[in-house]
């Protein structure tokens, strides 16, 4: 559904600003880049666990579809056409 997407995208982006955020600074402060994208690659990682599978949190507004047709009735319409005449060349 719609709605579980939207949730999915957030919680997937808010995860990713935060580990980026969180990353940076600590990478700031020890000195170490490898810091910054170890924390940044967990935080990728953790929103990738929480957002790819079809969790139940995210199917909470099924879509309604149509109902299913009878196969008869697409015969019916195709027997119910005219023939096409073709022009004469």
């Amino acid at each position: 559904d719609y709605k579980g997407q939207k949730l999915a995208e957030q919680i997937f982006q808010g995860i990713i600003l935060v580990s980026a955020i969180i990353g940076f600074i600590s990478g700031y402060i020890t000195e170490q880049f490898g810091w910054t994208v170890y924390i940044v690659m967990a935080g990728v990682a953790l929103s990738c666990l929480l957002t790819l599978p079809p969790w139940p949190m995210y199917r909470r507004n099924p879509l309604k579809w149509l109902p299913i047709q009878e196969s008869g009735t697409e015969e019916k319409k195709l027997a119910d056409r005219k023939p096409k005449r073709h022009a004469k060349s």
